[in-house]
């Protein structure tokens, strides 16, 4: 009986190197600083406004601020350095919205962060908004309309990142197209490991 298998050469030097990439850990420690420190500098400002200051508009105007900053440092930079990912809003010749989720794949992945750079970006995109929602229950019941509304506005652009990168992130490894339909029901109610897989 003669053995028909071949010999087939693997290359390990290369899935050695790729695991080396990975788990370097920080490749982008700036990107990964400022991940988190405009959103957590305006969890404290909310949190400490009340006490260095009984004026609420320029406690509004620095929290909005610190979280304009976050929206787009998370949207346009670190979500691109950290985890290969990445989202808008273009509109098209006929004025209609078009909605664009890419996630980069690990073939390319030279540029995408460390495992510990997407633990900070996936903690640090699912922490803040849990903790705006704490604060909202707590204004909410304390009433304190105007805090309230400034924590609606931080946990609303807060989400969005959010929910842009769980539409990435569930497009990338499901090979969806950004547009299907019911995303929350079919995709992430069946895979909570979309957003815990990573961590």
């Amino acid at each position: 009986m003669a053995d028909d298998t071949e010999d087939v050469e693997l290359d390990f030097a290369a899935d050695e190197e790729g695991r080396t990439m990975r788990s370097a850990v920080l490749r982008h420690p700036l990107a990964s600083f400022f991940h988190l420190f405009f959103r957590v500098c305006a969890i404290i400002v909310y949190l400490l406004c009340d006490w260095f200051s009984k004026n609420f508009a320029p406690c509004f105007i620095l929290i909005i601020t610190l979280l304009s900053f976050d929206f787009w440092s998370v949207k346009n930079v670190t979500g691109r350095l950290l985890v290969g990912l990445r989202w808008w809003n273009q509109i098209d010749e006929d004025g209609k919205s078009l909605w664009v989720f890419e996630a980069k794949k690990n073939s390319q992945g030279h540029n995408i962060g460390t495992v510990a750079e997407a633990r900070i970006f996936w903690l640090g995109l699912i922490i803040c908004p849990l903790i705006w929602t704490f604060l909202f229950f707590t204004s909410l019941f304390a009433l304190k309309i105007k805090w309230l509304v400034l924590v609606v506005a931080s946990l609303s652009l807060q989400a969005a990142n959010l929910y842009g990168y769980l539409r990435c992130k569930s497009g990338g490894e499901e090979g969806l197209p950004a547009d299907g339909p019911s995303f929350m029901g079919q995709h992430f109610l069946q895979r909570p490991d979309i957003i815990f897989g990573i961590l």
